[in-house]
């Protein structure tokens, strides 16, 4: 890979290779040495149960390495141990943490870390400054309880934290977090590439972008889908969830919600204070939110940032799939009838179906118990827009039923599915300006949905196959 630029290291910063490790003050050597295993996210290193302090010894290495940022688009992240976020230093307060950093000889950059967490000049930043095939340590006092961001500090460092060079610890209070059922580790992040949303193959680094903050993507935990489809969170109703949520940036803030949860508690910023039955809270970048939450009946929480273009447009969306038994005492079910037409029956939701709306990508079905999957796709992705019956609404959303359209051009149509769509199209000799956005739908899901489609409510033959809709996505 070709750098952009050349940074000069001060000789009496690198720090070479075979370094000893730090040696501990007298005090220091009479702490109980306890080394951290890390794990990637969105897990979560255990909760602390010790009522003492230790030296708690963490290894972290950088790396740069190329990877999916999109399904079929990949792109060159520089990494706190393998993984975007960094992965997550856990310890208590009053603890001295011994942080071992490795920039492995492979690597093309000098790198180094600040901690949010660190009491002194740079957070870190000036003693961690290392060329590839160098590494350093120090030690610092985790003074503070709170959950901290860390990134890398080296210039230009909006760059380093755009390829997703941060992560976050978590200092615990003394007294110690109250147990919970679960605990997950998610962090948001903007990118910025020199090509579109999902455009596929190798994509790199707009400076300009990043400067001019257009991010191409907006993700959680550095992927799109990093918490969708197999990758979602998992909780049962009735658990308490826990989840620690920090914004990277470089420069966007997160307007963080969870649709179908309100946060019991939010420790806004990361800090000790909290605030109760909250809807969204604004977190910024390098900052932190720890939120609390218990979902109560079962189906799809989905994560956003709020700022809503960012989930449906650039990929800042996850799930939380929570399994438990219906409560319909909270939440019932839902009966949909067209309106003004008097020929047309109600339509309700099949027993287990969610109310079908475009905020959750789907997520596989057993279709033995629940039919059609192109149906299943149909109710879930298309209705609120264009209606059961398939009609629309006169002037705004063009009816998907007897469509010259439809019928005429089915390729067209999973091109809109998959690319989106802005501005004139001509429907049955109305014409309609809208914004179609794109898809979340695997190849399938839109061949099954369109011939559904067709079928149903065009009195047609299926049209596509997941290979032709394939072929379609990979010329878009």
């Amino acid at each position: 890979m070709k750098t952009l630029f050349t940074l000069a290291i001060p000789a009496a910063l690198l720090v070479q290779p075979c370094m000893a490790a730090v040696q501990p003050s007298r005090a220091e050597a009479t702490l109980p040495v306890i080394h951290q295993t890390l794990v990637a996210p969105p897990a979560m290193p255990p909760r602390i149960t010790r009522n003492y302090p230790a030296r708690v010894v963490v290894d972290l290495t950088i790396e740069e390495m190329e990877r999916e940022i999109a399904p079929g688009s990949t792109y060159t992240f520089w990494t706190f141990g393998g993984t975007v976020p960094g992965k997550m230093i856990r310890v208590r307060e009053g603890d001295t943490v011994e942080l071992h950093v490795l920039n492995l000889a492979g690597n093309k950059l000098p790198h180094n870390i600040d901690l949010h967490a660190v009491t002194g000049p740079g957070g870190g930043a000036p003693q961690t400054l290392l060329a590839p095939g160098h590494q350093a340590s120090f030690t610092f006092k985790a003074l503070d309880p709170g959950l901290f961001v860390y990134h890398c500090a080296t210039t230009p460092v909006g760059m380093h934290v755009a390829n997703g060079m941060y992560g976050m610890i978590l200092v615990e209070p003394k007294a110690g977090l109250s147990p919970v059922d679960r605990e997950y580790y998610v962090m948001q992040g903007d990118f910025y590439t020199n090509t579109g949303y999902r455009a596929g193959g190798l994509q790199s680094f707009d400076m300009q972008k990043a400067v001019d903050e257009k991010p191409t993507y907006v993700l959680f935990n550095g992927a799109d889908r990093a918490l969708t489809g197999k990758n979602a969170l998992t909780a049962k109703a009735g658990d308490k969830v826990r989840m620690f949520f920090g914004v990277g940036g470089p420069n966007l803030t997160s307007s963080f919600h969870i649709i179908g949860a309100i946060f019991d508690r939010v420790y806004f910023e990361g800090g000790s204070r909290y605030q109760q039955h909250v809807q969204t809270t604004m977190v910024p970048a390098g900052g932190s939110a720890i939120v609390e939450f218990t979902p109560k009946v079962p189906g799809n929480l989905t994560l956003v940032d709020h700022s809503l273009t960012r989930a449906f447009n650039k990929g800042a969306i996850g799930l939380l799939a929570v399994n438990g038994p219906d409560r319909p005492d909270i939440y019932g079910k839902g009966v949909i009838t067209p309106i003004g037409n008097a020929t047309a029956h109600p339509v309700a939701l099949p027993a287990g179906e969610e109310a079908p709306g475009n905020a959750e990508p789907p997520l596989p079905r057993d279709t033995a118990k629940t039919g059609s999957r192109g149906k299943q796709v149909f109710d879930k992705n298309c209705v609120a827009c264009h209606q059961a019956t398939g009609l629309g609404i006169a002037g705004v959303f063009p009816p998907l039923a007897n469509s010259d359209f439809l019928q005429k051009n089915p390729q067209e149509a999973a091109r809109i599915l998959i690319g989106g769509r802005a501005g004139e199209i001509m429907v049955n000799g109305v014409k309609y300006n809208g914004v179609m956005p794109p898809q979340d739908l695997s190849d399938s899901e839109i061949a099954e949905v369109l011939n559904y489609v067709n079928v149903t409510f065009n009195a047609g033959k299926p049209v596509l196959d997941a290979a032709q809709v394939k072929a379609l996505r990979s010329h878009k």
